[in-house]
């Protein structure tokens, strides 16, 4: 049976550490956690990539929203791949979509032709695209690696039988990772869809250090509580991996 790997979502230099030493077998890093991720500084890419023996992939996504880029975001995005590049991180991170739901294909094609050599994950762009069945074979075609999914629905847990669909079409063309909602938990249940990997943050919440709180000022949104923090937690992390090494044995 082929080893399943588990891949930690990162958001800080502090969180890579802990996806590590939590027994990860990749690490995703980002900025910008609200966002749902985009691209990481390149101190702490650099601080990580260093630090950590196992591999970390850099997204590469100038902005929230939605996937549909400009010529000046692709320009961006093509130059932090190559000033990436020179740190040799696990692999790259990224995803297109034109306006009507369809892969980006000159876009994809720039965004490849600059990671080179480096493994390219295609991220949860696709549970936004149109039509996923043709977009499966058009990055195989582009010599993508990895997908990662939630089978076209909110969470994982709930794209069970796309992920599976989709994995029967592709078999070993593409290696899939289920994202979204994944823990402990459901690992095993979501495991029924013959994925190849496990994508979640692992995250805890913790209390600020801060003892004086301003009561007067926001720095962010509105809603955003500015004195809760949040790491991957590696007890989770643990609890993960434990549950991978045992899929198959009974």
């Amino acid at each position: 049976m082929t080893k399943k790997l588990l891949e930690i979502c990162c958001y800080s230099y502090q969180s890579g550490l802990n996806a590590f030493k939590g027994g990860a077998d990749r690490i995703e890093l980002c900025a910008g956690r609200p966002e749902g991720g985009t691209t990481p500084s390149m101190a702490m890419a650099e601080a990580l990539i260093s630090d950590v023996k196992i591999p970390v992939f850099l997204m590469i996504r100038p902005r929230g929203g939605d996937f549909c880029y400009t010529k000046s975001e692709l320009y961006v995005m093509v130059r932090d791949i190559e000033n990436f590049k020179k740190l040799i991180p696990g692999g790259f991170v990224f995803g297109a979509l034109r306006p009507d739901g369809q892969i980006d294909e000159p876009a994809l094609k720039l965004l490849v032709e600059a990671a080179d050599t480096f493994p390219i994950t295609f991220h949860r762009a696709f549970d936004m695209c149109k039509e996923p069945e043709i977009a499966l074979d058009l990055l195989i075609d582009h010599g993508i690696k990895n997908l990662l999914s939630s089978g076209q629905r909110d969470k994982a847990i709930d794209g069970i039988e796309n992920l599976k669909k989709y994995k029967t079409l592709v078999g070993d063309r593409l290696q899939i990772m289920a994202g979204s909602g994944v823990n402990p938990g459901n690992i095993a249940a979501i495991d029924k869809s013959g994925v190849d990997a496990f994508h979640f943050s692992a995250t805890k919440v913790f209390d600020s250090a801060m003892v004086y709180r301003n009561p007067n000022v926001k720095m962010g949104d509105e809603h955003a509580n500015e004195y809760q923090l949040q790491e991957a937690d590696m007890e989770l992390i643990k609890a993960a991996k434990r549950v991978i090494e045992k899929l198959g044995k009974t």
